[in-house]
């Protein structure tokens, strides 16, 4: 007699189940909590309200940085019509792959988003936005160099915790360095002339005159063939270093790291 018994328990239970459900349904059609239309009218009101939105990409510890995948024009605010400031192109002048430092994103819409970057142009510490599909994927940095021009040092911090720290050469006062924030943007070797050293690094940074980098008119951070005028104001605006410096903060630090000079 037992398996009856078990089917007559099973059934109960879902008639119970059943009754209860429909009880349920019920009140919540009466709160309006049921109802599918009102539900979908709530979440379409929340996701209405939830754009455009904006939110930071760089701070201290953590930034963020992409490469640029096309050709594009900066804008002065994130929308087509604003003013072009400046227009990015794919490579940088020293023919490595082209990017850009990103601040902050900001989603127009769940499907359109732009980013405010910095510019490697004059007046330094531009930014601009860009629209996120001239971009690359994102990438993220946990290190930030400092260049302090008083004290001719150049320290590089790791998650704000110093990994790295060297006496440097900057510019002299009629070639000065300039200051502000800018980023690592490459990282070139094998050069021919060795008043470069081993390594170098170019940067977003711009100088009003020429500097002693290929082409003039960008900052770098490179190695030297003349160890012993560091530390000092000795470059034509970029920032130097011996040697086994450049080489140990080629291997702590990457592409895309911000920097600052004071």
């Amino acid at each position: 007699m037992r398996p009856p018994l078990k089917k007559h328990v099973t059934v109960a239970l879902v008639v119970t189940a059943s009754a209860f459900l429909v009880l349920a349904t019920g009140a919540m059609a009466a709160s309006g909590q049921g109802d599918p239309t009102r539900a979908a009218t709530k979440s379409g009101s929340s996701a209405k309200q939830a754009f455009p939105r904006s939110y930071k990409l760089a701070d201290d510890r953590t930034s963020h940085w992409a490469v640029i995948m096309s050709r594009v024009a900066a804008h002065a605010q994130p929308w087509q019509a604003s003013p072009v400031k400046t227009m990015l192109d794919i490579a940088t002048p020293e023919g490595t792959q082209n990017l850009v430092l990103i601040l902050e994103g900001k989603d127009v819409t769940p499907a359109k988003t732009w980013y405010r970057v910095r510019l490697p142009i004059l007046p330094n510490n531009s930014t601009g936005w860009v629209p996120a599909t001239s971009l690359g994927e994102l990438n993220k940095v946990n290190t930030h160099l400092y260049v302090n021009r008083a004290n001719l040092t150049a320290t590089l911090k790791r998650n704000g915790k110093t990994v790295f720290k060297s006496i440097v050469g900057v510019g002299h006062s009629y070639w000065p360095t300039p200051a502000g924030e800018y980023y690592i943007r490459d990282r070139l070797s094998g050069f021919d002339n060795p008043v470069y050293g081993p390594i170098a690094f170019g940067t977003s940074a711009r100088s009003p005159t020429l500097t002693d980098w290929p082409g003039g008119g960008f900052v770098g951070v490179h190695g030297t063939n003349e160890p012993g005028i560091l530390p000092g104001q000795v470059s034509h605006g970029c920032i130097r270093m011996t040697n086994e410096s450049i080489v140990k903060l080629a291997r702590l630090m990457p592409v895309g790291t911000p920097l600052s000079v004071s």
